[in-house]
């Protein structure tokens, strides 16, 4: 296939979940059976179940890429650099498009609107059912977005190319909304549209709360310390240490909330403040972190 045929290249990150992976595969050999216009990239992040080794018996459909160990989602950029779509399409290994049109209309997106650099997909359940999420809109009607959900949406490659991919540091969780900001400081906007959808299986493995406290606690720190200002972001750093200890004294994780606010302080960050235009597009991620906004949604 000659590199100007491809439109898109869809990127999936597995990582010992064997038979998520077989039923993503085999859901995206059926749907794209008939295209020209796209690829699939499968990396296995260091996985001891069986999956690199599937994924390699799979080369006539898709390109394995095989990594030694677990890079979390930094792994992806493995997968990403072989890219040669205009576009790229991120699902996980427990995630997969519904249908073809979703497809045809992620490029048409894209090809039509310069301004949009992602688009948020729906992401749904096995029946359909919308599954919300706080930083995408609260109707199931398309428009701007703030950003979008790791398991399902397109970007501009260059664009992607050009923040970096995902920042590898993150490991795991939020890295699609540091993306999201620098979608927008790059001059670019986000979109939703539930025309473009994407189930999400949630497949319970490698999922567990001592990571869920870790890693939201360090990076929303990390993400809040990099973006906002003071004394904005004094509010926000106070807001999100005491989120964290609700929740770490929720799910009896102490230790992980520990660890979490040792490394959200004590890494450096490239400060990128938002510029004011911004802060509201940003609001969904404002209130996520606002002690406030979350006691009055509690209430």
């Amino acid at each position: 296939m000659a590199d100007s045929q491809v439109r898109i290249s869809i990127v999936i990150l597995n990582y010992n979940r064997l038979e998520e992976t077989r039923y993503t595969v085999e859901c995206l050999r059926e749907l794209t059976v008939d295209r020209t216009d796209t690829e699939i990239i499968a990396i296995d992040n260091g996985s001891s179940d069986g999956t690199g080794a599937y994924l390699n018996s799979q080369s006539d459909f898709l390109t394995p890429v095989i990594l030694p160990d677990n890079c979390g989602v930094g792994g992806c950029a493995a997968g990403f650099e072989q890219a040669r779509g205009d576009y790229i399409l991120v699902l996980d290994d427990d995630s997969h498009i519904s249908d073809g049109t979703t497809l045809d209309r992620l490029i048409h997106l894209l090809d039509t609107i310069p301004d949009i650099g992602a688009v948020a997909c729906r992401i749904e359940d096995r029946n359909g059912n919308r599954i919300p999420a706080w930083h995408l809109p609260g109707e199931d009607e398309p428009g701007p977005c703030m950003a979008f959900v790791g398991c399902g949406f397109a970007i501009r490659r260059r664009l992607f190319e050009e923040i970096g991919w995902y920042a590898e540091h993150f490991f795991l969780y939020q890295n699609d909304i540091d993306v999201a900001f620098q979608v927008y400081l790059r001059g670019f906007s986000i979109i939703y549209d539930p025309a473009c959808r994407v189930v999400h299986r949630v497949a319970p493995a490698n999922r567990c709360r001592k990571r869920q406290v870790f890693y939201a606690t360090r990076n929303s720190l990390w993400l809040i310390r990099t973006y906002y200002s003071w004394p904005g972001r004094a509010y926000l750093l106070t807001s999100r240490v005491i989120i964290g200890l609700l929740r770490a004294l929720q799910f009896a994780e102490p230790a992980a909330y520990l660890r979490g606010l040792r490394e959200g302080f004590s890494r450096p960050v490239k400060r990128q403040p938002l510029p004011a235009g911004l802060c509201t597009t940003f609001t969904p991620f404002w209130r996520q972190n606002s002690l406030l906004h979350q006691l009055l949604r509690r209430t």
